[in-house]
């Protein structure tokens, strides 16, 4: 039971990488380098993903995100 978990937790975190990197191909060149941080959002969203999972990596990845504004303060941001 336990591999199946381990197995369907790769799957939802390569299946959310792929679609950021999806957006790093496609949209991003369109709409510019907008980030305030670095690494870029999306970069620092797939470095979660894999260093602390899906459920985790995606709410501290969408914490980024919603950080990347023109209030808060920018620079270095490692995940």
């Amino acid at each position: 039971m336990k591999f199946l978990y381990a197995a369907g937790q790769a799957l939802l975190a390569e299946t959310m990488i792929f679609l950021v990197r999806c957006y790093q191909y496609t949209l991003s060149p369109i709409v510019g380098q907008q980030c305030r941080f670095h690494p870029t959002c999306s970069h620092y969203f797939i470095r979660a993903v894999r260093k602390y999972g899906p459920i985790s990596g995606a709410l501290r990845g969408a914490w980024r995100i919603l950080r990347c504004n023109p209030f808060c303060r920018s620079g270095f941001d490692p995940p």
